[in-house]
């Protein structure tokens, strides 16, 4: 059954936990910034070692939106840090962020991450018993969850798409409007159906309306 305290607007549970960089408290952690934490069903799997390379890679442009990366695992430390010597010679890459060694599942169970064989065609967990699935959390300074995603054991994941999503949501915290499907930054966006055509004028001058309840206007 589900989390319900995972909705989106909840508060991101809480938790204390080993990492590769020495134990943390997660709220403490986040401080004033924002987080993304995402999973991985076991080190040494070949999808999530390309994964963490590309997430290391993209170390700067988390840093530029003041946002901190976290990863999970249910190996332990040690496996990690033989995983993170892997990782960075496969990747060409420096990961410097966090990786939580959880082994008794604390977390992945806190952060409803448990799924089961039934679900997992690829087979990488041969013993049947429930594994980490590959789940991605965007958390606020108000360490509110925005967003989540739950990828197949199959499919790496799109962290581009995760750099999109963190400049939609900064984007939409500051200004009254929200953001277009394949939107990126620079384009047009759609003026909040919540903004008077009156406000829109002061607030977005040159806007179109293209439908009664569909407006764009370009960013100034």
């Amino acid at each position: 059954m589900a989390n319900p305290s995972l909705r989106l607007g909840s508060v991101a549970p809480d938790f204390t936990a080993e990492t590769t960089k020495g134990q943390i408290n997660f709220h403490e952690w986040i401080g004033n910034s924002w987080a993304v934490l995402f999973s991985h069903p076991a080190d040494f799997t070949p999808v999530c070692t390309t994964e963490l390379g590309q997430v290391a890679r993209l170390a700067d442009e988390f840093a530029k939106r003041n946002t901190k990366v976290i990863g999970l695992s249910v190996d332990g430390l040690e496996d990690h840090h033989g995983w993170i010597s892997d990782i960075n010679e496969v990747n060409s890459v420096d990961l410097q962020f966090p990786i939580i060694a959880d082994k008794d599942t604390k977390v992945a169970t806190l952060y409803d991450m448990l799924d089961s064989k039934e679900h997992d065609p690829t087979n990488i967990q041969a013993s049947g018993i429930p594994f980490t699935v590959r789940s991605v959390f965007i958390i606020d300074p108000k360490k509110t969850i925005r967003l989540t995603l739950t990828y197949p054991a199959s499919c790496g994941r799109n962290f581009d798409e995760i750099i999109r999503v963190l400049d939609s949501l900064q984007l939409t915290d500051t200004r009254r409007v929200t953001t277009p499907a394949n939107w990126q930054p620079g384009d047009e966006v759609i003026v909040h159906p919540g903004v008077s055509n009156e406000e829109a004028a002061t607030l977005f001058p040159g806007f179109k309306t293209v439908k009664p309840y569909l407006r764009l206007a370009k960013l100034q």
